[in-house]
């Protein structure tokens, strides 16, 4: 491999250069798992060392006033708003994806039993991420409904009557392949269901405009491309039109906590839904990492001075390129195989390799290197690629390690070959 060279015009080039050195990442390691988790923003340990010390230490309770705490899963929702394409005030930060997913298709649930009762049908993706299914599995059986998994290339075959609610994640987990949100959610509301989009592999790494789509809900991870740290809190988004239906039918989500009441600090025994996004609140905010997330989120503030999203995208785009090339010229004949699309259009910021006799020791033997990606069983190694930190020269060095693992054999040691709780 001898194309190192034109990877560092590359990175000199690189509109989004400036950016990586908002992240403290490891001089020894290249971070290809940023899809996974993301990398520590270096204002994060100073942010939450302040919330720590001063808001909670010094302020005590009186920094739910002084601090904003009362109002900070808004603002948060507000600084991810516009990468997710909906307007201020309508998305809102806190809880889990898995939970904020359990709350919006319930609301879809009853808002499809209300209006087309005989639709029973949840359609999803076989390879969907297991806790979207499991959720969804969860849901049919308790509220009547039946969910049937599928291929990608089925989905038109299931775009019928019988249909109640499409859940399709964005960007496949696995794979790396990206669902036109537009045409599928037109086709969904052409068929009369309701769509719930989950943005876990999307959100602050590839463009997404919910508006435009005109889709209905949405959740997504605070903790991957968004940077906000292990467990940070994920988002919900409902459509304006749904919520409004809610407020004047006084419909509720399933989790009615005192933060999604109307006025929580009158303390009524009997719940009031909030006006709009927020009666999709629950419980207390999680302080400590919704501050971290905003660091995460204060990033992509300086994006517009380095070429905003379109830069973003390009630049995720010559990765993976860059990426397939290099693994495909120089690791042929070892087993692997492509597994995310060629094209553009259908790729999100990551690459998929599947190896069917090697994928976690290769994975395991790859992180030994320094060269830290992720497999998922059972048989794909997966390289996820931030345009905010990762740099060319990283691809050209990563793909390099890939050539010597697989040309020495070296995976196949032992200690490679020993799984560990977390792959």
């Amino acid at each position: 491999m001898t194309t190192r060279p034109d990877c560092l015009a590359l990175d000199a080039a690189d509109p989004l250069a400036p950016l990586r050195a908002h992240f403290d990442l490891p001089a020894d390691v290249i971070y290809l798992d940023g899809n996974s988790l993301g990398a520590l923003p270096k204002a994060t340990a100073t942010r939450v060392q302040q919330v720590v010390q001063q808001e909670w230490g010094t302020d005590l309770i009186r920094s739910w006033n002084s601090a904003g705490w009362v109002t900070l899963p808004q603002r948060l929702g507000d600084k991810i708003a516009p990468l997710v394409g909906v307007g201020a005030g309508e998305l809102l930060v806190g809880d889990s994806t898995s939970v904020n997913l359990y709350k919006v298709l319930s609301a879809a649930l009853v808002l499809t039993k209300a209006d087309a009762p005989q639709r029973k049908l949840i359609v999803s993706e076989r390879s969907n991420f297991p806790t979207d299914l499991y959720i969804a599995e969860t849901l049919a059986r308790d509220l009547g409904f039946e969910l049937k998994l599928i291929d990608a290339n089925d989905l038109p075959a299931h775009l019928d009557e019988h249909l109640a609610l499409l859940m399709l994640t964005h960007v496949n987990y696995r794979t790396g392949r990206m669902h036109d949100m537009n045409d599928v959610t037109r086709a969904a509301h052409a068929a009369g269901a309701l769509v719930v989009w989950d943005l876990a592999h999307s959100a602050g790494a590839v463009p997404v405009n919910l508006t435009a789509a005109d889709a209905d809900f949405a959740v997504g991870c605070g903790y991957k491309y968004l940077n906000g740290g292990p467990g940070a809190p994920a988002f919900v988004w409902v459509h304006p039109k749904h919520t409004q239906r809610m407020d004047r039918e006084g419909a509720r989500q399933p989790l009615s906590g005192w933060f999604g009441h109307a006025a929580p600090f009158e303390f009524t025994p009997e719940f009031r839904p909030a006006a709009g996004i927020q009666r999709f609140a629950c419980g207390t905010p999680a302080l400590l990492s919704m501050s971290a997330l905003e660091c995460g989120l204060d990033v992509f503030g300086a994006l517009d001075a380095h070429g905003g999203f379109a830069a973003l995208r390009t630049k995720s785009l010559a990765l993976t390129d860059l990426f397939v090339a290099l693994v495909e010229a120089h690791c042929s004949g070892h087993g692997l195989s492509l597994v995310t699309p060629r094209d553009a259009a259908q790729r999100g910021s990551q690459v998929s390799f599947a190896h069917a006799d090697a994928g976690y020791p290769l994975m395991q033997a790859l992180i030994a290197r320094g060269v830290i990606g992720d497999f998922r069983a059972p048989d794909i190694l997966r390289f996820g690629f931030t345009p905010l930190y990762t740099r060319y020269v990283d691809v050209w060095d990563a793909a390099s390690h890939l050539q010597q693992v697989l040309q020495s054999g070296e995976w196949r040691e032992a200690r490679f070959n020993q799984r560990a709780a977390v792959t």
